[in-house]
């Protein structure tokens, strides 16, 4: 009998189906894979071939349940499905697989399970507005029957070559080319290999056969012709989503939606994680298209990379406290304790703080925020009877120029850039605010305070000297044919070296410039030496920025996620409407758009619910929770204008018997209730339902942005763009229902969806 070990891979498929069976059945399926590797001849296994098909075969898991599998090599196994023994052995010609042409991945297909769906009604999804009853006609005065008049076919307008050249699964073309109705094309999505199902949805979107080749289908073709009978060669293409290790099935099996994209990457995302770059690399794309994943994969895979040591090579960092925390907890979920070992996680302020007390080991100053410095700037205008200038305008022009350029004289300052400020500002009015923000300066050193501004601006001086430092030692080095300079590098308090090998930066488009000057000095400019995600849509801070002119090269480098794996296309074509056609950046001096972004999930439309006052409006929303009896409390949030409504929602949601908890800069303030923060604080997670409230005229954009239209147009254009950012960021938090509410007048955003 031969006993030869087998390698046995799952496709992303079947782990999906599964996860639906009974819990007993999952734990016999990894009994079965450690007995197939060791032996898959082994007599309680009845591994036997399925008649008429040359490559499938099926195997006992338990008494009830069979593996299908396809036989790659002689040793070489795919489970493409786990089914009961009864709907195993009938109808095989039900039973399709192949190698996709276009990207050369392995595609199984049930053709009666997707006959079943696709002719079965779908249920009525709970966030879809109650359709209202229809008036009963008299039996006197009812029309004369008609004969039905068919539908028109959906995919009518493409012939079979055409789906074909766009990915689309060859067996499913006669079903495809017969579907007549919405629901019968989600029937079919649900059971379709994913590129299939992403192709269908863009063109039933409207997506031209055009848009859907580039934006759908090149990112996943294979680069090299494929061989459509060579399935060992297409089960390890990217388009192959498949695992092989009892860990990662276990993952797949067990660990929820994050579980199953530790294991299950979209060979879009694959292909960026994997890829070696000759210098700084982005990856953008629209919320939920799993940027912050890849960016974790991208993590993993350097630090697999690296050499055996014990050092932290390797630094992780995004924007503030929460999310760094998110990240490394979803980072020891993927690689556990021996990762994290390799690896800095720090939010870049906490960082840029660190550099500096390193520097400045006697200091004790408070470091307060941009609310607090801004109040800071009122009350000093207010002591000098001082009326020229805004305080908030002052604030920005001393952190978006003068810090965020490392300005540091008068002369300097007259020539500095001010691309994107807007208002004109003549040499006159500069040497008053230079003269201004040298007093504002001085006025914090008294207090014993700083910004997170001067603290990242004085943390990038810092490193840049730090990092030519490192460079003149390294042409001294090559000067003297490779010998180190003792005397040198003894004198300069140690042997110096890059703090880091690689940089991975998450939520990219909300640093700010000392904050790249910084991370940019703090790496050799090499390969893969900086690796950034973001999207500029959803920037919630006022920090612009042209990277190339910062030293982060990325031109050439660039590429972009749009697949939401998070929103149904309902809500994504709501959150989109709220952007309206706004310009948005692409942290490169050019413009960034959401082509392509799109979604394979399905669910009602949102629910819009205007109010007479703010009192109602909380009341309805306190309603609408008490009937979602059935939903963790935890996985609903209430996103709010401002703080002081957040409290209030709270106060009046207890007061009607709804627990809540509010979310501060540390995440949650307690456990077990609705969450309720403020749109700032929203940023990174996500939720089942999401309701945003208080989007009023005069709170989504505030009245005082509407006031610049007028005085400062350039201002108003950004802060309206900010303000659209901002909704954005919230309504796509949602994973199955969203709910906005106003009262009074709504917001002028919401007019497109008001007039859908």
């Amino acid at each position: 009998m031969n006993t030869k070990s087998a390698t046995l891979r799952l496709l992303d498929k079947a782990d999906k189906e599964i996860l639906k069976l009974p819990r007993s059945v999952k734990g016999a399926i990894y009994d079965f894979q450690h007995k197939f590797k060791s032996n898959p001849n082994a007599t309680g296994l009845k591994l036997q071939q399925l008649k008429g098909h040359v490559r499938l075969w099926s195997a006992r898991v338990n008494d009830d349940y069979r593996a299908l599998l396809l036989r790659l090599a002689d040793d070489d196994w795919l489970i493409v499905s786990v089914k009961h023994r009864k709907d195993v052995y009938d109808n095989l010609d039900r039973l399709a697989y192949s190698v996709n042409q276009v990207t050369g991945g392995i595609e199984y297909v049930d053709l009666q399970v997707v006959a079943d769906n696709v002719t079965a009604p779908r249920p009525a999804t709970p966030a879809a507005p109650p359709t209202p009853p229809t008036p009963a006609v008299p039996e006197a005065s009812a029309p004369p029957s008609r004969e039905t008049v068919p539908l028109a076919p959906l995919f009518a307008a493409w012939s079979e070559e055409q789906l074909a050249s766009l990915g689309v699964a060859d067996s499913l073309i006669p079903v495809i080319q017969a579907l007549t109705t919405e629901d019968q094309l989600l029937g079919l999505v649900d059971h379709a290999p994913q590129l299939t199902g992403e192709v269908l949805l863009a063109l039933y979107d409207g997506k031209s056969y055009d848009a859907v080749l580039e934006h759908v289908t090149a990112p996943v073709a294979a680069p090299e012709p494929v061989d459509t009978e060579d399935f060992q060669a297409a089960a390890e293409r990217p388009a192959t989503m498949v695992t092989t290790t009892d860990e990662a099935l276990r993952e797949a099996l067990e660990g929820g939606s994050f579980g199953r994209w530790k294991v299950f990457l979209h060979p879009t995302q694959a292909k960026l994680v994997e890829r070696d770059y000759s210098g700084p690399a982005r990856v953008g794309g629209g919320p939920g298209t799993g940027k912050t994943i890849v960016a974790l994969h991208r993590v993993k895979h350097l630090v697999d990379q690296l050499p055996q040591g014990v050092n932290k090579p390797v630094l992780l960092t995004t924007f503030n406290k929460n999310l760094a925390a998110d990240l490394r907890s979803r980072l020891l979920e993927l690689g556990g304790e021996q990762l994290l070992a390799r690896v800095e996680i720090s939010h870049v302020d906490q960082l840029a703080l660190r550099v500096v007390r390193e520097a400045e080991p006697g200091s004790s100053k408070q470091t307060i925020d941009d609310n607090q410095a801004v109040r800071e700037w009122r009350t000093m205008l207010d002591e000098l009877d001082e009326s020229a200038w805004d305080a908030e305008f002052l604030h920005d022009e001393w952190t978006q120029v003068i810090l965020g350029q490392a300005v540091t004289s008068r002369s300097n300052y007259f020539r500095a850039r001010r691309a994107g400020r807007g208002r004109n500002i003549s040499r006159a009015e500069r040497a008053d605010i230079w003269q201004l923000a040298e007093r504002f300066t001085q006025r914090l050193d008294r207090l014993g305070r700083q910004t997170w501004d001067q603290v990242s601006e004085r943390a990038a001086r810092l490193e840049m000297q730090r990092e030519q430092r490192i460079q003149t030692i390294d042409r001294q080095r090559e000067e003297a044919g490779g010998l180190d300079n003792i005397h040198v590098q003894d004198g300069s308090g140690g042997w110096l070296r890059y703090r880091y090998r690689h940089i991975v930066v998450d939520e990219a488009q909300d640093l700010r410039p000392a904050h790249w000057k910084m991370l940019r000095a703090m790496t050799a400019r090499d390969r893969n030496d900086i690796f950034l995600v973001g999207d500029t849509h959803q920037r919630i801070y006022k920090n612009q920025v042209t990277l190339g002119s910062l030293g982060v090269n990325i031109r050439g480098r660039s590429a972009k996620l749009s697949l939401s794996y998070r929103t149904t296309r309902q809500i994504l074509r709501s959150a989109l409407d709220v952007l309206s056609q706004e310009k948005y950046d692409d942290l490169d001096g050019s413009q960034e758009n959401l082509a392509g972004y799109r979604s394979v999930l399905s669910g009602g439309l949102p629910g819009l619910h205007g109010c007479a006052d703010w009192t109602a409006e909380r009341e309805a929303i306190a309603a609408l929770i008490s009937d979602w009896s059935d939903i963790p409390p935890e996985q609903i949030a209430i996103c709010v204008p401002t703080n002081q409504m957040a409290s209030e929602t709270a106060y009046t949601l207890a007061q009607l018997g709804v627990r809540a908890v509010e979310i501060g800069p540390d995440g949650p303030r307690g456990d077990g209730g609705v969450h309720i923060g403020t749109m700032f604080r929203f940023k990174g997670l996500e939720y089942q339902r999401m309701i945003i409230a208080g989007v009023t005229d005069g709170l989504v954009p505030r009245d005082a942005v509407s006031r610049l239209r007028a005085t400062d147009p350039a201002r108003y254009r950004r802060e309206v763009q900010r303000a659209r950012s901002l909704l954005f960021v919230a309504t796509t938090r949602a994973r199955d229902s969203l709910d906005i509410f106003w009262h009074g007048a709504p917001s002028p955003f919401l007019k497109p969806l008001l007039s859908a």
